[in-house]
């Protein structure tokens, strides 16, 4: 998941704005409103498709899980589940999803932390630079487990394949930032007979020495896989790429897997003090690419 080294390097660059556009400065808070985010940007196909949104709450053998569910108004479509970074669902993750329903797809964004507390989990005007906010955060991020991202992906694919929305002859994707990568991971290789499409992008955690680590489900997978890895992730364990693409490559399965450079980790997401809109877009686009081969 997002550690703290990362999160350090996050906070470095934004001690240094002249290393970040205009663009980037404008989209730093953690608690930035809706209308502050960067603007709805146009579909793959060039123009937006009309599309319905809401609040949805979804029960699960841990409680009831607070989600947003957006999807084109008309039709029935392929699915996406997405798993958030560490600040959970927020008007960033929102903007995304709908972004992503806008291309043609049902985009489910649970929020992770709902045996504790409601979104939004940080506060408006919140920052990682507080000590606070981060001790926070982390203890939020280890009440999640392995165990815990199975039973949830389960109740997840579930109530997505209950919804009129949802082409369930089509299969589902998964995509996940920061925290939600292993969570990516483990949902692919698990529920294999529903997922066709996996995305992680700057995930931390996926190749790890415990026997639950992430790369281990590789040999499940039954779809294809998209690892975008962050520069100054890949920097601080060069080898990880290497691991992953040799179990892709033992197992017989597909997987574009790239180093992002110059790229941070969390430079996704619009609201992320490491938000890099060149290589957000480059990660978009690759996205898009990998659903339309596989959830046609």
């Amino acid at each position: 998941m997002c550690d703290e080294n990362s999160v350090d390097d996050m906070i470095e660059l934004q001690k240094h704005p002249a290393d970040l556009t205009r663009r980037q400065l404008a989209v730093m808070g953690l608690g930035t409103a809706a209308g502050l985010l960067a603007p709805p940007l146009a579909s793959a196909a060039g123009k937006s498709t009309q599309v319905s949104e809401a609040d949805v709450s979804i029960t699960t053998p841990d409680g009831v899980c607070d989600a947003y569910f957006v999807h084109p108004t008309r039709g029935r479509h392929a699915a996406v589940l997405i798993w958030t970074d560490i600040l959970g669902l927020r008007p960033a993750f929102r903007q995304m999803a709908r972004r992503l329903a806008e291309s043609g797809y049902a985009v489910l964004v649970p929020n992770p932390f709902y045996r504790t507390r409601r979104a939004p989990i940080a506060a408006p005007g919140a920052s990682l630079q507080e000590e606070k906010v981060r001790a926070e955060l982390f203890a939020l991020a280890r009440t999640l487990n392995a165990g815990t991202h199975l039973t949830d992906a389960k109740a997840f694919i579930q109530f997505l394949d209950a919804q009129s929305s949802v082409n369930t002859r089509r299969k589902i994707a998964t995509t996940g930032y920061c925290m939600g990568g292993p969570i990516v991971m483990r949902t692919a290789g698990a529920f294999a007979n529903r997922i066709g499409a996996a995305a992680s992008f700057h995930g931390g955690g996926l190749v790890t020495n415990q026997p639950d680590s992430p790369h281990h489900y590789i040999p499940q997978m039954s779809g294809r896989t998209l690892i975008a890895i962050a520069d100054n992730d890949d920097k601080r364990s060069p080898e990880d790429k290497n691991a992953l693409r040799k179990a892709f490559d033992a197992a017989g399965k597909i997987a574009e897997i790239e180093v992002y450079t110059g790229a941070m980790h969390g430079w996704c997401p619009p609201d992320s003090m490491a938000y890099n809109e060149a290589s957000a877009e480059k990660a978009w686009g690759r996205m898009l690419a990998l659903f339309a081969v596989a959830l046609a």
